[in-house]
């Protein structure tokens, strides 16, 4: 009789799941690069920055949330938001509440260029994630998604803000 593989080893049912998560991993961050960066000059990381900025009360984040949101270090996302500054979509200000903190500000120029990005962005995300997979998958596909996510780290992350306009009726 085999015994059942310890947890060194991958049964052949968890080496076919996971070379199919590992695959999708390296595929779907260069496809969404790619889209973003033809369209409209932004690699998917500023996208996300952007997009969480634009999402949030006065389009204002403390740059450690934002890190903390991206699972990124304070230094890749100084980077980000400096490309951003040169380009006019962001502006980084001292917290007024506590001084020891830096916000970011999303300008009226970041914001059209969300707007801008967006359409293109969520055909591309519909095409290849949603498009494909049934309701009940794609919110299977969520729930493992955020489990995943909690085993490897229990940060906060981002969700975003209920709106009752992209909710199905």
């Amino acid at each position: 009789m085999t015994e059942p593989p310890t947890r060194t080893e991958m049964s052949a049912d968890d080496l076919t799941v996971w070379s199919s998560v590992a695959t999708m991993l390296e595929r779907l961050p260069a496809a969404l690069d790619s889209q973003l960066q033809r369209d409209s000059g932004l690699t998917h990381f500023e996208y996300g920055v952007l997009y969480a900025l634009d999402a949030a009360p006065d389009r204002t984040l403390r740059l450690s949330t934002i890190a903390d949101y991206a699972s990124c270090t304070l230094s890749r996302l100084s980077r980000a938001v400096s490309r951003m500054e040169s380009r006019g979509w962001v502006e980084r200000v001292i917290d007024p509440r506590d001084g020891r903190f830096t916000l970011g500000v999303l300008t009226a120029q970041g914001h059209d260029k969300v707007a801008d990005s967006t359409p293109g962005h969520n055909a591309l995300v519909h095409s290849l994630v949603f498009d494909v997979l049934t309701r009940n998958q794609a919110t299977q596909l969520g729930i493992a998604s955020r489990k995943i996510s909690t085993a490897i780290g229990r940060e906060k992350t981002w969700t975003p803000p209920m709106n009752p306009e992209n909710e199905e009726a």
